[in-house]
């Protein structure tokens, strides 16, 4: 090829590569204000953005650094009148299966009822709206509570859910 040939070759290849987008990639593009980005996890409210961040875009990689070692899941079983509770390893293996089962999930963080304490432990109790879409036809929506123990070990550190207590009568 001649370098007046190559012009137009590499010219069509550079289209073509930039009018790709990234499948395995959430795109930056179509933010519109509405999808979450990742927050600062130092602060509760960049924990919660990260959290739903997680959920929305089915992502266990950040889902994985919202979990203490210590995690807990706890919900209550009505059916038999106990609580019933599991750890993070089961907890991130829970969630794969969800996000691998949803063609599409969004959480909605909802006001703050209740919430405490100091830079290195902090108690917070809120409202959720969980919406799973399996399929067009089969659709779950969930309202609900949850109660978060966050701890992390130095202020200038992520905060990281110790224990998570959900409240809702989903389970």
């Amino acid at each position: 090829m001649t370098a007046r040939a190559l012009v137009p070759f590499t010219l069509v290849i550079g289209l073509v590569l930039h009018a790709c987008t990234n499948p395995f990639a959430p795109s930056l593009a179509e933010r519109d204000g509405s999808a979450p980005i990742l927050g600062d996890q130092r602060t509760v409210d960049g924990f919660f953005q990260n959290f739903r961040f997680a959920y929305v875009f089915r992502d266990t990689l950040t889902y994985g650094r919202l979990l203490d070692r210590s995690f807990a899941f706890v919900y209550r079983n009505f059916d038999r009148s106990v609580d019933v509770s599991w750890g993070r390893d089961e907890d991130m293996m829970a969630t794969l299966g969800l996000f691998n089962a949803a063609q599409q999930l969004d959480l909605v963080w909802n006001d703050i009822i209740a919430a405490d304490g100091d830079s290195l432990a902090y108690n917070v109790s809120r409202g959720f709206t969980l919406t799973i879409t399996f399929s067009p036809t089969d659709v779950i929506r969930a309202n609900g509570r949850v109660t978060m123990r966050l701890e992390r070990p130095a202020s200038t550190e992520p905060w990281k859910v110790v224990r998570w207590r959900d409240e809702s009568n989903f389970f």
